[in-house]
């Protein structure tokens, strides 16, 4: 892999199921979510590409990683323990801290570039 590239979100090249999100949190019938990846560390400790997902809710204890994710389409509620909400659209970015706990909500087909670093 080269030391720089285009994160394109119609480069459907590696695009694969992805399976993060549990079939019981889907909120419609459409249980889809894939992942494109664009860099993966060989260690893991890093990884970047594009994510997307039909609508789902789950409560989530402890973020797996920090990461940083800019939304390309759809919309992403975030609820935190204390009840403060965030809503999230295309063009904003969002990062979250690993071990935050809150409520993930997708409400609509949501399309996002990430990076994570573990």
């Amino acid at each position: 892999m080269s030391e720089s590239f285009k994160i394109l979100p119609d480069n459907n090249a590696s695009r694969k199921p992805s399976g993060l999100i549990p079939k019981a949190c889907f909120t419609t019938d459409d249980k889809s979510e894939f992942t494109t990846s664009f860099f993966a560390a060989p260690d893991g400790s890093v990884a970047a590409g594009l994510w997307e997902g039909a609508p789902c809710k789950m409560e989530i204890e402890s973020y797996p990683a920090n990461e940083k994710m800019t939304i390309i389409s759809g919309e992403l509620v975030l609820t935190h323990s204390n009840g403060t909400e965030e809503v999230f659209g295309p063009g904003e970015v969002v990062f979250v801290t690993k071990g935050a706990a809150f409520t993930w909500h997708i409400t609509k087909y949501m399309r996002k570039y990430f990076m994570t670093a573990i």
